[in-house]
């Protein structure tokens, strides 16, 4: 959605009906970039919520809450100082249709004497900001401090008078006629109308004037005169009906096939219909934003613990090639002492040849090091036997541990990379935080530790052939859904050897289906690693076969008495 010019001045004239003489109760600023001023207006108490983020910019009333620090920030601080008990006695747009919203306040200072200030909203961008001014229009202070040293072609700083950034766009009110409309587009040889008139005009966004266009079914690069009469005539009514009930948000599907929304001439259905749709869509797009950085971060700590493991890995695979060769320097301690009656004490050489009685006395070349004695070298192969000898079965144990603990790895990144929203992700991070595994990594990356306060999602549910099926979302939940939520007739499904969720048939008749037993196979093909291969194994059995073996790592399970099918993976609902 472009928060525009249009929709600014559209956002400026609902906050007048609705919070203008409003008292301000309280202020909070969840995050660096936002404001929220909690106000008391006509009976009611609401939320005005004031963004700088570069991307989310905007200003608007919301109805959804967020967290906030337990410590308020300098800015919040300053703001509570001055505002707090002050009204609201004017909210205001400029004319020319730029992305500035100036409310006035009202209200006694310390000294009991009423005074005046001004919160200045900036909407552009990466310079969006929130600046407070005293009476005189001096900046108080601002959310972000800019100067011309920092490549601002202005200063915003405390004790200096505050300025209108520059405009160099023209205003579409300006404009007196269709006929003089008509001539600007025709005398500058327009042959992309969208492009000239968001790059002409103070206000315009690419969204709403192609929705104009394309509403009046004009082409955007071929037009006639009595084309650009109508775009004309179109954008008139909606700027001259800004402050009226004929102008609403409307959800269009944009060039990538995403809703969005654009201001259009549709009547309201409510005195804050543009609010709304604005809360609506920036709480939802916030939240996947969110969702997709969180989940984003949470793969690519867990992918680098992930290549740690591999790592290690390699290295105990490599000791246990080493482990191999034990024998063979048992073998050449053994030659060594044997043939030690035919050496003499000055024997020096880096090899020495030997028959081995063990192999038909065929010729074998014994690496010596030169630097001890022949019977020092047999000592000093018995050694390296006996080290590698205790080191195998230690070795081989390690291996047994890092394997199991690489599954567990793969199985969470198999989870973030189909968790659908925050709460999911939220369990797997619970998940993760108690596990040693990942433990201090979590520590070193997140200043709190602290576990994430969620509701436990439950699983996904189907219905297949009149059966409810269950899934798994996540290890946990896996574990849950096998051990005390099914019954032990219930069939459970597992692709084999394959990373995925728990699929439990609930109460399945003695005489079920071959073809709702494919139909749950598919599912469990799914939702697992191998949801885009075909002919994948699932194994299943009854749950009373399946088994959690003490300490085992969540979603780990053992089981007997199972069969195996070969799906191709899809969902049957």
């Amino acid at each position: 959605m472009a928060f525009d010019g249009i929709t600014t001045k559209s956002i400026s004239y609902e906050l007048q009906h609705s919070i203008l003489g409003g008292k301000i109760n309280k202020i909070f600023e969840p995050n660096k970039n936002e404001v929220l001023l909690s106000i008391y207006a006509n009976g009611k108490n609401y939320a005005l919520n004031i963004c700088i983020d570069s991307n989310l910019y905007r200003i608007h009333l919301t109805t959804n809450a967020k967290p906030n620090p337990l410590n308020a920030p300098n800015f919040c601080m300053l703001l509570r100082k001055h505002l707090i008990g002050y009204k609201i006695k004017s909210i205001s747009s400029n004319d020319n249709l730029e992305r500035i919203i100036k409310i006035e306040l009202e209200g006694y200072n310390e000294l009991n004497d009423l005074t005046t200030k001004y919160l200045i909203v900036e909407l552009m961008g990466k310079h969006s900001n929130i600046i407070l001014l005293n009476d005189k229009f001096f900046i108080i202070d601002s959310l972000r401090h800019l100067d011309t040293l920092s490549n601002s072609y202005r200063d915003i700083l405390p004790a200096h008078e505050y300025s209108y950034p520059e405009n160099n766009k023209n205003n579409f009110y300006t404009i007196k006629s269709a006929e003089e409309f008509c001539n600007l587009v025709l005398t500058n040889n327009v042959t992309n109308l969208t492009n000239f008139l968001v790059g002409y005009f103070t206000g315009f966004s690419k969204p709403f004037i192609k929705n104009i266009i394309l509403k009046q079914n004009i082409s955007n690069t071929e037009f006639s005169k009595g084309d650009i009469l109508n775009i004309y005539e179109y954008l008139s009514k909606i700027l001259n009906n800004l402050d009226s009930n004929e102008i609403s948000l409307i959800k269009y599907s944009n060039e990538k096939g995403k809703l969005d929304y654009v201001i259009d001439l549709v009547p309201k259905s409510s005195d804050l219909d543009i609010n709304f749709y604005i809360d609506d869509f920036y709480y939802n797009k916030e939240t996947n934003n969110n969702y997709v950085s969180y989940r984003n971060n949470l793969l690519k700590l867990i992918s680098h613990i992930l290549k740690k493991y591999s790592l290690r890995l390699e290295s105990i695979n490599k000791k246990l090639k080493e482990c191999e060769n034990k024998d063979l320097y048992k073998l050449y301690g053994e030659l060594i002492t044997a043939n030690l009656y035919k050496f003499s004490k000055d024997f020096n050489s880096d090899k020495v040849e030997l028959e081995n009685y063990y192999d038909n006395n065929s010729i074998l070349t014994i690496p010596l090091d030169n630097m001890i004695s022949i019977a020092n070298n047999a000592k000093k192969y018995f050694k390296k036997y006996n080290k590698l000898k205790n080191a195998l079965e230690i070795v081989t144990l390690q291996k047994k541990e890092t394997e199991e603990e690489l599954q567990y790895i793969e199985s969470i990144i198999y989870e973030l990379e189909y968790a659908k929203d925050i709460q999911e992700v939220n369990e797997i991070y619970n998940e993760i935080s108690e596990n040693p595994i990942f433990k201090d990594y979590i520590q070193s990356n997140n200043k709190t530790n602290t576990k994430k306060e969620t509701n436990i999602s439950t699983p996904r549910e189907y219905h297949i052939d009149g059966f409810t099926v269950l899934v798994g979302k996540n290890n946990k939940q896996n574990d849950y859904l096998t051990t005390k939520l099914a019954s032990p007739n219930d069939i459970w499904f597992h692709t084999k050897d394959i990373h995925g969720s728990h699929v439990i048939l609930k109460n399945p008749s003695e005489n079920i289906s071959h073809d709702t037993l494919i139909k749950c196979a598919k599912l469990a093909a799914y939702y697992s690693k191998g949801r885009l291969s075909s002919n994948v194994p699932v194994d299943y059995c009854f749950v009373k076969y399946v088994k959690k073996p003490n300490g085992s790592k969540p979603g780990m399970v053992i089981y007997t008495n199972n069969k195996t099918l070969n799906v191709t993976p899809s969902i049957t609902d």
